[in-house]
């Protein structure tokens, strides 16, 4: 128990093989608490806000979560065979220096993610204490954000073992609580509503799909091996994926659903979501289970932002800073601060400012994806994993054709994608007029799809023989 509140000593390092343990079917309690949110069931009202009809959401509900979080289970399968975070397994398609590129891109993600999920359990104890009649200003704001950010920050510093003991008590908690949640809020459902919705077009139904792809797996690709990097080498890699992938998906597939059913049946519902998404669903419930639902939010909360603030310390690490694990963990602590006091005291409207960001990010990591899947599919043999850290080994220095490839990728992604809500992304999309895409495609996001397709085409057509040769070296 007590080596539970150790600070762990692994940082970048390959785990040895006495360190590996456990089972793919532990995957559960990290992947699952971190995506058991009651925020997911936001994602209804964002979804219906492409103008889709009920049956169109669903269908791109399982289709953009399945396949994301998908995409995060074969990039796990690279842990057990390197035993090593993501961002370190990273270097054998782009270079021990040159993989420096994704993992800056990659450390952004992290971060952000960490900062708005920092914010939403910063909105929603605020609502809540306001409902209470306990306050709900700037000084409650101020504790919440203090709270969440030392149980974020503990569970980074101290990390493995005390994440994962977290996780499993997280997901027990809410778990719990949020089917009680539904049930409580369950009459609200209004099926002439949602039914009655209209359909859209494939463009809308393209852009829903999108965004939930990158709102899900995407945000966690660059993350899936650094908790699989544990398990032992014997590990079956298909048990990796199905586990991950499973495991990340069932609670969001099931929020998502039933947040269609009350974004669908109430205008105001609906439209609140977008500035408060978690407080407005503290709205519809009765005063005396406010408390428990404060609870289960702001710890789905927290399991998503600890998986997050571990991860985003091991990427700062592979970006070449030389301090502990514990201490880069801190930095990215004080940097989440930062951005939350900004969204929360100075930002106003969230949705806007987390779409823009979503898709803005999105396209690099999903090209990153791209290039790591084919990277993956294409070796046949486990990682040699000294040449991971050394410049001069087989994976080189500096790969040229991955890294041309992230960013030609990157400018053709943004070209093909609109963040209107968010006046600081106006720049985007640049290539839908030239391609007469302008008026019917503008809001599709096509340019994720696209970043992944050139990011797996490019590496899986003309990387097989410098793989091979690394292979026999």
């Amino acid at each position: 128990m007590l080596m539970v509140f150790q600070v762990e000593a692994n940082g970048i390092n390959v785990i040895s093989d006495a360190e590996r343990k456990g089972t793919p079917r532990q995957l559960f309690w990290p992947w699952f608490a971190a995506n058991v949110s009651v925020f997911g069931l936001s994602y209804g009202s964002f979804v219906l806000g492409f103008g889709i009809s009920f049956w169109q959401a669903v269908i791109v509900g399982i289709i953009g979560i399945g396949v994301s979080f998908l995409l995060c289970g074969l990039v796990a399968v690279a842990g057990k065979r390197g035993s090593a975070p993501t961002m370190v397994l990273s270097r054998a398609a782009f270079g021990v220096r040159g993989n420096r590129l994704p993992s800056l891109i990659s450390w952004m993600l992290t971060v952000g993610w960490e900062t708005v999920l920092t914010i939403l359990a910063t909105f929603a104890t605020a609502t809540v204490f306001e409902r209470l009649g306990w306050g709900g200003g700037t000084t409650t704001k101020i504790v919440a954000l203090i709270v969440v950010t030392v149980l974020t920050i503990a569970g980074g510093v101290l990390g493995f073992d005390l994440i994962m003991r977290m996780q499993t008590w997280i997901t027990i908690i809410t778990g719990v609580l949020t089917v009680v949640y539904i049930g409580f809020v369950a009459h609200r459902v209004d099926w002439s509503a949602v039914s009655a919705l209209p359909a859209g077009s494939a463009q809308n139904v393209v852009g829903a799909l999108v965004f939930l792809m990158t709102g899900f797996g995407l945000g966690w690709v660059n993350a899936a091996a650094d908790y699989s990097r544990y398990l032992p080498r014997s590990t079956s890699g298909r048990s990796v994926v199905g586990w991950t992938a499973f495991s990340s998906s069932l609670a969001p597939v099931v929020l998502l659903l039933f947040g269609l059913l009350l974004a669908g049946s109430s205008t105001e519902l609906n439209e609140s979501i977008a500035a408060d998404p978690i407080g407005a669903l503290a709205a519809i419930l009765p005063t005396w289970y406010l408390v428990p639902f404060a609870l289960v939010a702001v710890l789905g909360l927290v399991g998503g932002a600890v998986l997050n603030i571990y991860s985003s310390g091991l990427t700062l690490l592979a970006l070449g800073i030389r301090i502990p694990r514990y201490a880069a963990s801190f930095v990215d602590g004080i940097v989440v601060v930062i951005g939350t006091v900004y969204v929360v005291f100075f930002a106003g409207t969230f949705f806007g400012q987390f779409q823009g960001f979503l898709i803005t990010l999105g396209v690099p990591i999903a090209v990153w994806c791209g290039v790591m899947l084919a990277d993956i599919a294409l070796r046949r043999t486990d990682y040699a994993e000294r040449d991971l850290y050394d410049p001069s080994g087989r994976y080189g220095d500096v790969r040229v054709l991955p890294i041309m490839t992230v960013l030609v990728g990157t400018a053709i992604g943004w070209g093909l994608v609109t963040n209107t809500s968010a006046e600081w992304l106006g720049w985007q999309g640049y290539l839908l007029a030239p391609l007469g895409l302008a008026d019917a495609w503008s809001g599709a996001n096509l340019g994720v799809l696209v970043a992944l397709v050139i990011g797996f085409l490019v590496t899986f057509l003309f990387s097989r023989r410098q793989v091979s040769a690394q292979e026999r070296a």
